[in-house]
């Protein structure tokens, strides 16, 4: 009795088994229509969420900026509670519904570029901590300002647009702040060794120009931008079509000549004078090893441009100085460039070559006590002081009508 009651059992159970896995199929297919069911109340009730976070964090906002504020400590709190708790809930809706959606292949391309992005901020976590805490803000507030650029009414994106400038202003600075000091660490001359850092400063300026400065200008809301309006329309035109390495260069000048005006403590003096000299070699290289004599005066145009911004716009306010020998020599060089400048009415033909002759030689001595092989720019430089009667040729030096001369010196 008692065999067959287990060989009756093992037979059910059998049987069970036979049907479950049969079934498999079946209710695999109901689970993943569920879910797809499911993701769209997932999505509306995130959105809620953010829509109630969203209009507090505004409202806090609002409050803590009024001028006749009494309480600006008690607001000041209020307000980081309510974007903490905004920024909890867009975080949980990429994880509740985009990562979900993606999971699932029901995601659009703009939440799968979304998730894309998320994943390469947090891969920072562990690395770059204090990078990856201003990012992942930064990423969270982009991700909803496009949703109400889409979606939001336009009086929600005009009141939404005064808290997101001032806050992603705030990230930018902190986010470059970070890179000056990973940059600084007590070196006063540009290091090949963090060209990481370099590219990512002006990587953080371009998206900056590109993404915040023309909302600040649209509104309105700063005086001091006025003087970087002119810079703006110059970045403008390196925007369109493919870039060569001279238009790289040009367009990372803008971008420092318009972070000596904007940035000027979250990218201190001596971060960007790294950057400038960074620029410098870079251009240098372009000269020397450009083949094509048309491009290589276009490169040289563009190089002596760069040396005039680096003086002018960044050795001009420089302070503190490595030594008194090169704080005289800047003063010397400045003096000379005073008295040229006299010249922009009057004979401006004049003035440009002085002036270009000033800075080739004020290079040349830079090069002369450098370690880099700039030999070949240095001869391309002494070419041109050929041809603007500063030196003369003398046999077995430079190259002149397809015969070896020597290059001399002739007295001012």
């Amino acid at each position: 009795m008692k065999k067959l009651y287990f060989e009756g059992m093992i037979a059910m159970e059998e049987r069970s088994l036979r049907i479950t896995g049969a079934d498999k199929t079946f209710i695999n297919k109901i689970t993943n229509t569920l879910t797809k069911l499911l993701i769209p109340t997932k999505i509306g009730i995130n959105g809620m969420l953010i829509s109630i976070k969203r209009n507090s964090l505004i409202k806090a906002y609002e409050n803590y900026m009024q001028e006749e504020n009494y309480d600006k400590e008690e607001q000041e709190k209020k307000y980081d509670s309510c974007y903490e708790a905004y920024l909890e809930a867009l975080d949980k809706y990429v994880m509740d519904s985009i990562y979900k959606k993606v999971k699932n292949n029901t995601a659009s391309e703009f939440e799968q570029n979304a998730l894309s992005k998320y994943y390469e901020v947090t891969s920072l976590k562990e690395s770059e901590y204090i990078e990856y805490k201003y990012r992942k803000q930064k990423y969270l507030l982009e991700l909803d300002y496009e949703g109400i650029k889409v979606n939001g009414k336009e009086k929600i994106k005009e009141k939404y647009e005064k808290f997101y400038i001032s806050k992603m202003d705030s990230l930018y600075k902190s986010i470059l702040k970070n890179y000056s000091i990973k940059v600084a660490d007590n070196i006063s001359n540009y290091d090949s060794t963090k060209e990481w850092i370099y590219t990512k400063i002006f990587y953080t300026l371009e998206d900056y120009i590109q993404n915040i400065l023309p909302l600040k200008l649209e509104l309105n809301q700063d005086e001091s931008l006025k003087s970087v309006v002119s810079d703006y329309e110059k970045y403008e035109s390196y925007t369109v079509g493919k870039l060569d390495t001279k238009d790289n260069i040009e367009k990372n000048m803008i971008l420092l000549g318009i972070s000596r005006k904007l940035f000027t403590h979250s990218l201190p003096l001596i971060v960007a004078e790294q950057c400038y000299e960074k620029l410098l070699k870079d251009a240098r290289s372009l000269v020397q090893d450009t083949k094509m004599a048309v491009k290589r005066e276009k490169a040289y145009s563009m190089l002596i441009n760069l040396i005039e911004d680096y003086n002018v716009k960044l050795l001009s306010t420089k302070v503190y100085w490595e030594s008194q020998k090169e704080k005289d020599e800047y003063k010397n060089f400045w003096k000379q460039y005073q008295e040229i400048k006299k010249l922009k009415e009057t004979d401006f033909i004049e003035y440009v070559k002085q002036k270009e002759i000033l800075f080739i030689k004020n290079d040349m001595k830079k090069l002369s006590a450098g370690k880099t092989d700039f030999s070949k720019l240095m001869k391309y430089y002494k070419r041109k002081l050929v041809d603007y009667g500063v030196m003369r040729q003398i046999q077995n030096s430079c190259i002149s009508q397809g015969r070896y001369t020597k290059m001399k010196k002739v007295a001012a």
